[in-house]
């Protein structure tokens, strides 16, 4: 009987067989030199190895896909952004089956929806409407937006590249983070809720502090921009939140605090990325 160790050993026996017979075609037939044989393998094996090696982990109704790496600014084209590849659970089964029983097809589209957003995002990719629509959902973009409004009415903000980088026609993500911290949640709530580190969600709170503060001291919005290290529509954004939600008591209270302190210290130049 052979035990899994000896299985993995005949694996790695195996690989390193085939490592070797692509480094000798690569010298041998292309007339590559030892150095550029062994680099070109490495690379083979950063972009192709998720495919090669599922070892199991692929379960039924799982698959992989390439997206963009979260790490890709929102100012880059597409085709020079850095991708990885993301194991995405499209069925999920029986959880699925009884979702679909319950509430029907809707419900469960959007159930699938928000979880490979997350799943995409915890494995450090980020999903476009195109992504949903068009790879993994086949129906129209007009559906996924429809379904992507259902979610903000909840409250419920899903990671994908126009919500967590703040390009499209789509609410920055941070006038929704500061919209739940004004509500009274925590930063930790806010963290889980939103997918963000709560060292950015803090930071975020301290920028709309400032602009608030600035605005109190009639700054006209371009110079309140300036100061406090956000652009122009997000301090407007920030100015009409201020103006239009209601703040809950223990919140007003802290913000007023901090404006109080901000104007004896004046020092409202300050902030910081």
């Amino acid at each position: 009987m052979i035990n899994n160790s000896s299985l993995n050993k005949w694996n790695r026996l195996r690989q390193k067989e085939l490592n070797q017979q692509f480094l000798n075609d690569m010298i041998t037939g292309l007339n590559c030199s030892p150095f550029e044989a062994t680099a070109v393998l490495d690379t083979v094996h950063k972009v192709f190895e998720p495919y090669f090696e599922t070892s199991g982990a692929i379960k039924q109704g799982q698959l992989l896909v390439q997206v963009v790496s979260v790490n890709s600014g929102p100012q880059l084209p597409l085709a020079r952004c850095q991708q990885v590849t993301v194991t995405l659970t499209l069925d999920a089964g029986e959880e699925d089956l009884a979702i679909k029983a319950k509430h029907g097809v809707v419900a469960l589209r959007r159930r699938r929806l928000e979880r490979v957003c997350h799943e995409t995002f915890q494995q450090g990719g980020l999903l476009t409407v195109e992504d949903l629509a068009n790879r993994l959902f086949n129906c129209g973009e007009r559906t996924v937006c429809r379904d992507l409004a259902y979610f903000r009415k909840q409250r419920i903000l899903l990671p994908l590249r126009s919500t967590i980088k703040d390009m499209g026609r789509t609410i920055s993500h941070r006038v929704q983070i500061v919209q739940l911290w004004l509500r009274g949640k925590e930063y930790t709530e806010i963290a889980h809720e939103c997918c963000h580190s709560i060292p950015a969600i803090r930071n975020y709170v301290d920028k709309f502090k400032r602009v608030i503060s600035l605005y109190q001291h009639g700054f006209e919005i371009n110079t309140m921009a300036f100061l406090a290290k956000v652009s122009a529509p997000l301090a407007t954004q920030y100015i009409e939140l201020y103006q239009t939600l209601k703040i809950i008591k223990h919140r007003r209270q802290e913000l007023m605090s901090f404006l109080k302190k901000d104007c004896d210290d004046n020092h409202l130049g300050g902030g910081h990325d």
